[in-house]
C-alpha cells in the first residue's frame, strides 16, 4: 500500500516508519523543512531508542521517503494518515487548528478517492468535523477513519510493531476490511468500532492509566503516614488478574505529551456535554500535588530553609528512554528550588538541551555526569528513573556530597544497597526506608 504520513513528531514519524517495515511505501511530510532535513540527512529529530537503526534500514529497502511537498504525497497515496500535533489550549481543550488546516490540505490535493485515517488525539467527533470540512473544499470521495495510537515514548518501536490490541474506527465496511488487512500482520487483537468510540476509546484508556498512577501516588501518602510499604502493597495488588501490576509504581506522578493533555481534554468533551467527571479531576489534583512531595521532603530534612542549599536534580524528562519534557515534574520542581533561593546543578542523560531551553531562567548549573552533578551539594532528588541512575555506587555518590541527603523520587533505591551508607533518604511511600529522621508512626486508633 502507498501510504502518506502527515507530521514527523512521535507518533507519525514512529509509525510511518514502522509501516515502512512491513514493506509498505511510505511517504512521510511535515511543514517543517529544518525537520525534514534532519531526517534526510540520516538524523532524527526526537530521541527514540532504535528509530535512527529502522530508518536506515528501511530507507535502505527503498520503502520511506520524507518531504515537504504535501499535494504530491496525497496524489501518490492510497492512505493518508493525520498524525500531527493536538496540543493543550490554555483551557485544557485540545487545539484542533494544525488537523484542521492539514485536512483542508488534503483534500485541496485529492486526486481520486482515499482513505482518511486520523491518528491524532482528537475529542469525540472530531472526524466527522474534518469530514465535512474536506468535503466543503474537495468534491471527490474519501472513507474516514479513526486509527488511535497507544505507543509509549522510549518503547514506540515495540509498541507499534507488538501493539496490545488496534482500534479501527471506520464508517465504511470496504475501509475497515482495508485496514484490517494493512494490520494483521501485527496482531489478531483488532477491534472495530465506530467512529466515535474510537475516538473515545483512546481518551479512556489514557485517562484509566493515569487514574492508576494518581491512585497508587494516594496509597503511597497513606503508607507513609501508617507504616506500610507501598512497594509491598502494590506487588500484592498487582497480583490480582482484575487489576494487574502496570502503572502501580509510586513515585511522584505522570508527565509528558499524553496523560497531563488528555486528562485534561477528556475533563473538557465532559463539560460540553454538562457533565462533571469529578474522578478525572481529581486524579489531575493529585498528580500536581504529588510532583511537590519532593518539596516537603527536603523542607521536612533542613528545616523549611531551603535558601542557598546546593541541590543535585537528577533527571529531567519525564520518563527514562526519552528527551521529552513537556510537562515533566522536574520543571515545576526545580522552579521551586530556585523561588526558595537554591542553587541547583542539573544532569539528565539525553533531555538536558530540551530542559534548559523549556526552563528558560538562570541559576541552574548543567552538569554532563551525574557525579558532577551531585558534586559538593546538599541534598540530591532523583526525578527520571534512568538506569544509569539506578546502578551508581552509592558510597561513591556519599563521598561525593557535602550532606548526604538523598530524596528518591522514583523508588530506584533498595533497601540493601542503602544499608552501610550514611545517608539521610527519603522515597516515596517506604517509610521503614527512610533513614537519617525518624518520624515515629502514629498510634492508631479504631
Amino acid at each position: 500500500m502507498r501510504i502518506t504520513v502527515v507530521g514527523t513528531g512521535y507518533v507519525g514519524l514512529v509509525s510511518g516508519v514502522c509501516y515502512a517495515k512491513l514493506g509498505h511505501d511510505v511517504m512521510c511530510v511535515d511543514k517543517d523543512p529544518g525537520k525534514i532535513r534532519i531526517l534526510n540527512e540520516g538524523g532524527v529529530p526526537i530521541y527514540e531508542p532504535g528509530l535512527r537503526e529502522l530508518i536506515a534500514e528501511v530507507r535502505q529497502a527503498g520503502s520511506l521517503s520524507f518531504g515537504t511537498d504535501l499535494p504530491n504525497a496525497v496524489r501518490r497515496s492510497e492512505l493518508i494518515i493525520l498524525a500531527v500535533g493536538t496540543p493543550p489550549l490554555p483551557n485544557g481543550e485540545a487545539n484542533l487548528a494544525y488537523i484542521d488546516h492539514a485536512a483542508l490540505e488534503v483534500a485541496e490535493a485529492m486526486n481520486d478517492r482515499k482513505i482518511i485515517a486520523v491518528k491524532s488525539t482528537v475529542p469525540v467527533g472530531t472526524n466527522e468535523r474534518l469530514a465535512g470540512l474536506m468535503r466543503s473544499r474537495s468534491a471527490v470521495a474519501f472513507d474516514s477513519i479513526s486509527l488511535p495510537e497507544f505507543l509509549r515514548e522510549g518503547s514506540a518501536i515495540h509498541d507499534t510493531l507488538h501493539p496490545d490490541r488496534i482500534i479501527i474506527g471506520a464508517d465504511s465496511e470496504e475501509a475497515a476490511n482495508k485496514m484490517l488487512e494493512l494490520h494483521e500482520p501485527l496482531t489478531d487483537r483488532i477491534i472495530v468500532t465506530d467512529i466515535r468510540s474510537a475516538e473515545m476509546i483512546k481518551y479512556a484508556s489514557n485517562a484509566f492509566l493515569a487514574t492508576k498512577i494518581s491512585f497508587i501516588n494516594e496509597i503511597a501518602n497513606i503508607c507513609e503516614k501508617v507504616g506500610a510499604d507501598v512497594s509491598q502493597v502494590a506487588e500484592g495488588m498487582g497480583c490480582d488478574r482484575r487489576i494487574g501490576p502496570s502503572f502501580l509504581q509510586a513515585g511522584i506522578g505522570y508527565g509528558g505529551s499524553c496523560f497531563p493533555k488528555d486528562t485534561n481534554a477528556l475533563i473538557q468533551i465532559a463539560g460540553h456535554v454538562n457533565y462533571e467527571f469529578k474522578l478525572l479531576r481529581s486524579v489531575v489534583e493529585v498528580n500536581q500535588d504529588q510532583r511537590f512531595s519532593v518539596i516537603r521532603k527536603l523542607n521536612a530534612i533542613f528545616g523549611g530553609e531551603l535558601e542557598g542549599l546546593n541541590v543535585a536534580v537528577w533527571g529531567l524528562a519525564f520518563k527514562p528512554n526519552t528527551d521529552d519534557v513537556r510537562d515533566t515534574p522536574a520543571l515545576e520542581i526545580i522552579g521551586r528550588l530556585l523561588d526558595a533561593g537554591a542553587k541547583v546543578r542539573a544532569y539528565d542523560p539525553v533531555a538536558l538541551d530540551n530542559f534548559r531551553t523549556l526552563l528558560g531562567r538562570e541559576g541552574v548549573t548543567w552538569c554532563g555526569d551525574a557525579m558532577e552533578a551531585a558534586q559538593g551539594t546538599d541534598a540530591l532528588c532523583l526525578l527520571t528513573d534512568w538506569p544509569e541512575f539506578a546502578g551508581v555506587d552509592l558510597s561513591r555518590l556519599q563521598a561525593a556530597m557535602a550532606r548526604p541527603v538523598l530524596i528518591d523520587g522514583r523508588n530506584v533505591f533498595q533497601e540493601k544497597e542503602l544499608l552501610g551508607t550514611g545517608f539521610v533518604y527519603y522515597s516515596v511511600g517506604r517509610p521503614s526506608l527512610n533513614k537519617g529522621v525518624k518520624q515515629p508512626m502514629p498510634a492508631l486508633q479504631f
